[in-house]
């Protein structure tokens, strides 16, 4: 009986030990596969989802002024739609824009250390400037309105978009800027002056001039958006957007940002 149980022992040895070396004979080749397997692998770009840094750069409108939901105007609401997009998992604002700020006041911000180190950290700039430029013609010549004073406005204005894009290269030349248009302030209290809108579409075209000559920029129109009073999409000033209005705005951002292919262009920049 022993000798039995013996000889059946040392069979149940002889068979792990067969075993345990086919196991080692097979597990080499397959360690090789799987090596030259994951080697090739090239993960999506949206496997891991990245955070935003975005900045604002400009006057009320992207401050939010008028905003009575307080979601911080059309700035926060795209920002808070960036976030949707496949591959965007957070984003991060910082709204620098102010109340009344002119073209000339933002390329004077452009000098400041701080800005500048935040402009660097953008990875999207987003920019209103101009409204203000205008109104300060308007409030001058508000009871004698020419056309002159706002053309020659504009020569300036023109000088002074080419410095805040040249200051913001310069500091950053990998972030997308966009950039929305300008609507006619005039017909927030009347319609009656047509001619103003030739005005406005001059400086719009100025704006979408010197977005094309950055190659990296996007125009937003909005005009369209504002053509009549009759909507009230205004705050209680006449001239801002209230909240409805910033959410035309924000849909009016994500139409062309979609369209413009700036989430295949961010995920590209942030998998580098």
């Amino acid at each position: 009986m022993r000798r039995r149980a013996w000889i059946l022992l040392l069979a149940f040895s002889l068979v792990l030990t067969g075993c345990d070396q086919v196991f080692r004979n097979n597990a080499e080749p397959f360690a090789e596969r799987r090596d030259i397997e994951f080697s090739n692998w090239e993960i999506p770009t949206n496997f891991l989802p990245k955070s935003l840094h975005v900045v604002g750069l400009g006057d009320s409108l992207t401050q939010g002024v008028g905003d009575e939901e307080k979601k911080g105007g059309y700035f926060e609401r795209v920002a808070s739609d960036l976030t949707e997009w496949e591959g965007i998992s957070y984003v991060e604002t910082e709204n620098l824009a102010k109340r009344g700020r002119r073209s000339d006041q933002l390329a004077k911000q452009l000098e400041e250390t701080d800005i500048q180190s935040s402009i660097k950290d953008a990875d999207v700039i987003f920019i209103t400037i101009g409204g203000n430029d205008i109104m300060k013609v308007l409030k001058a010549n508000l009871f004698k309105l020419k056309t002159k004073p706002f053309y020659k406005e504009l020569e300036g204005y023109e000088k002074r978009l080419d410095e805040i894009f040249g200051t913001i290269r310069a500091l950053n030349p990998d972030a997308p800027i966009v950039m929305s248009g300008l609507y006619n302030p005039i017909l927030l209290i009347t319609d009656e002056v047509k001619e103003f809108e030739e005005i406005i579409d001059d400086w719009n075209a100025v704006i979408e001039s010197r977005i094309e000559l950055d190659g990296n920029s996007y125009f937003i129109p909005v005009a369209d958006l504002f053509e009549e009073n009759t909507n009230i999409v205004y705050h209680t000033d006449f001239f801002h957007p209230n909240a409805q209005g910033y959410t035309l705005m924000e849909k009016r951002y994500m139409e062309y940002l979609e369209a413009y292919g700036l989430q295949e262009l961010l995920q590209g920049e942030m998998d580098r």
